[in-house]
């Protein structure tokens, strides 16, 4: 079915995809690095359309983030789907290395980690007709896998250079027709040099000859809406055309700077007569492509607001790494997200009483309605837009005050500050690609540049997030802050797996 189809096709902070097919269902994860639940799980019918159905790693023993730096906790993941179950490998880079999960049901939860014994990082799994495992790791190192035991055996070394690309990552290796094909992402993963290579052998073990057309899907020094292309994984459909999914970035016209993180795009991609990939329009892709596309399977549409009435949070939540029991519940007020401040705050290397969804459209407005009664000035809860512990904007009661600060780096501020007024607060956040504005109960008290949240300011592997807050800044705060519902209303149009 010959249509067009728009990318990405999961927008927002969803890098390093890995994909898998089970008969006519396809699953995807990507990174979730110092966030809790880790490694989000997507699935879809026609490859266009996805809508995210949990997390592969849902309980402490399976991810335990203490501490984690920024850009620290689960490196790019692979998904691999054989003989009925699933399998997804990663690397928990601030807490053990790397480990593999799996599971019958891929809604269902997730086995405890099986270790495995070898470092490196963005490992991955290749499941042979003969039986054989295969883990290949960064920098193309290579070895058979027992599944049993986690051990790495049998002639462990490089299989090959990569194209020349700095830092050779993210390999995947496959058996295609006969033949073993192994892709590479080269040039760095936040680089705009950003590239897909691919070579190919007879053997496993190689040698692996190069594909005289490499890298086969890049856009550096290209003027080009997305950006920083690469780190890709090949499926092939159930009616037999291949697709890559893979990361890139869209970011603001000049200056660039990326608020949304590195996102998921889709390619299709053919093969020449000589059995080498061609991606999208000979190595280029377009935010709208035309494709021999399956039949469309949207999901229903995600509501705009969360009323906070279900007894768990719904997928797109999440926590800034391990979260303590005591500082959030959806049960002790039903129909409210309660948060009890404790002495951590978000600038802290711990958790907070914080939960966040992604931000996944440059234009879009957030908001949520605040009940708190501070009995102490060192009291805060509220809205904030976040990119790491060191730079984050936010809105908040504050003791007796409304307030507006920003924290650049070593910097913070407050920007704005007036007594609170009576009743429940309207706490929201506007967003563009210039700038984030902060109103309270309908009137905009302070702005703060977008760019100093970016990426490329703030030297995070991430992307941007939407929290909501509760700290006693250094101390236990007495009250909780309760919050009766959130939304979020994108202003740009919404990509087609969102709508």
């Amino acid at each position: 079915m010959n249509a067009t189809y728009t990318n990405p096709v999961i927008p927002g902070f969803h890098p390093d995809p890995s994909i898998c097919r089970a008969g006519e269902d396809y699953y995807l994860v990507t990174s979730s690095f110092e966030y809790f639940p880790g490694v989000p799980l997507f699935h879809s019918r026609d490859l266009v359309h996805w809508r995210q159905i949990g997390h592969c790693l849902t309980r402490p023993s399976q991810l335990p983030l203490q501490n984690a730096w920024p850009s620290q906790g689960i490196y790019a993941p692979t998904l691999r789907y054989h003989q009925g179950r699933f399998y997804m490998i990663t690397t928990n880079n601030s807490h053990g290395g790397n480990f593999i999960v799996q599971t019958d049901d891929p809604a269902g939860e997730w086995s405890e980690p099986l270790w495995v014994d070898k470092p490196g990082i963005d490992p991955s799994l290749l499941f042979d007709d003969d039986g054989k495992v295969y883990f290949t790791a960064v920098g193309n190192f290579q070895g058979r896998i027992d599944l049993a035991t986690g051990k790495v055996t049998e002639r462990v070394g490089q299989i090959w250079l990569g194209s020349g690309g700095k830092f050779p990552e993210g390999p995947h290796l496959y058996k295609i027709r006969g033949r073993y094909y192994l892709l590479d992402a080269e040039g760095g993963g936040v680089d705009f040099g950003h590239m897909v290579t691919i070579a190919r052998s007879d053997s496993p073990w190689g040698p692996f000859v190069p594909c005289p057309h490499n890298p086969i899907l890049s856009h550096r020094s290209l003027d080009k809406p997305i950006q920083c292309t690469g780190h890709g994984d090949l499926v092939e459909d159930h009616r037999g055309n291949w697709w890559l999914v893979f990361l890139g970035t869209r970011p603001s016209p000049f200056p660039h700077y990326t608020p949304l993180g590195r996102e998921t795009f889709l390619a299709p991609v053919r093969w020449t007569e000589d059995g080498w990939p061609v991606v999208g329009n000979q190595g280029r892709v377009e935010p709208e492509m035309q494709a021999d596309c399956l039949p469309p399977h949207p999901w229903p549409a995600t509501p705009a607001r969360d009323d906070f009435d279900q007894p768990t949070l719904a997928c797109p939540w999440t926590f800034l790494r391990n979260p303590y029991e005591r500082d959030w519940s959806l049960s002790q007020r039903p129909g409210w997200l309660r948060l009890q401040g404790s002495a951590v705050t978000p600038s802290d290397l711990d958790s907070p009483a914080w939960v966040g969804r992604r931000q996944q459209h440059h234009g879009c407005t957030v908001a949520t309605l605040l009940e708190f009664q501070p009995r102490h000035e060192h009291e805060e809860a509220g809205l904030m837009v976040f990119m790491n512990a060191w730079h984050h904007y936010e809105i908040a009661r504050r003791g007796a005050r409304v307030i507006v600060r920003r924290r650049i780096g070593s910097l913070s501020a407050e920007v704005a500050s007036r007594p609170t007024p009576e009743g429940p607060l309207r706490l929201a956040i506007e967003a563009d690609l210039q700038e984030y504005r902060f109103l309270l109960n309908g009137e905009c008290l302070a702005s703060g540049e977008m760019r100093y949240l970016s990426t490329e300011v703030a030297g995070t592997f991430t992307g941007m997030f939407f929290a909501l807050y509760a700290t006693g800044n250094g101390q236990p705060s007495s009250v909780p802050a309760d919050f009766d519902w959130f939304d979020y209303r994108p202003h740009d149009r919404a990509t087609p797996s969102q709508d």
